[in-house]
């Protein structure tokens, strides 16, 4: 109602189901996880996904940019997800954007990560994303801010260059969003997140996925029902939606 937006008066909108895996091969996910999307995206079509681990963004944005070349990228989470390995994995769900960056995946100097927080294993967490031309936005730097004005640059740096929009739950601070595995306090507000979601309207939007919403951990589902919004804020702000 706030926006306007009228998503099913222009678009097909269907839910493609559940994306196979290997349940016993993180790595074999990683590739069928790719086939799927190098398929989808064949098709013309702008995926939106829910997760579930933040390892998809990899495999994802892997597809993505065969189709559309380096894109720009807006990741809002409380972790820089830039480790080069975990537990001597290079495949986890805090690898995924140093492998994208190696990978030749994005476009470095249009990349924006909002709300990171919290303690992490080194400095080296949130100044090796900025070496590589990020422009990185912790969460304490916005408190009780509207962020509708970084939005503003956000959209003026990244231009009409193809973008994704890559959003784990636990960007949120965990007052409104429990129903995750990796809680930082002194997170986003739901109404900021809203005006990050509404303010990619304009982009060149080539895919999103809204992550890490954990069902065990969210015996209410209020986290679940956050994300579900979310998701459909996304729909509401893909290319050639309408506002009424």
């Amino acid at each position: 109602m706030a926006t306007g937006a009228a998503p099913f008066d222009a678009l097909q909108v269907a839910d493609l189901g559940d994306v196979p895996i290997n349940t016993y091969s993180l790595e074999k996910s990683v590739g069928i996880i790719t086939d799927f999307y190098r398929e989808v995206l064949g098709h013309g079509c702008v995926p939106l996904t829910l997760g579930g681990d933040h390892t998809i963004a990899l495999p994802i944005l892997r597809a993505v940019a065969e189709r559309h070349g380096p894109v720009a990228l807006i990741h809002v989470d409380a972790h820089a997800d830039v480790n080069d390995e975990m537990f001597g994995e290079r495949i986890a769900h805090g690898t995924p954007f140093r492998r994208a960056v190696e990978e030749g995946l994005l476009q470095t100097n249009k990349v924006w990560q909002i709300g990171l927080r919290g303690s992490g294993y080194a400095a080296d967490d949130f100044d090796w994303p900025r070496r590589q031309g990020f422009t990185v936005i912790p969460a304490h730097e916005v408190w009780w801010q509207s962020l509708a004005p970084i939005m503003d640059k956000v959209r003026a740096v990244i231009g009409d260059a193809p973008c994704y929009l890559s959003f784990d739950i636990d960007g949120i601070d965990p007052s409104f969003a429990g129903g995750t595995g990796t809680h930082e306090i002194g997170g986003l507000s739901v109404p900021q997140a809203l005006e990050i979601i509404r303010g990619c309207r304009g982009l060149n939007l080539v895919g999103a996925d809204l992550v890490e919403v954990s069902p065990p951990y969210d015996p209410s589902g209020n986290t679940a029902l956050l994300g579900a919004n979310l998701l459909y804020e996304m729909l509401c702000v893909l290319p050639g939606v309408p506002v009424r």
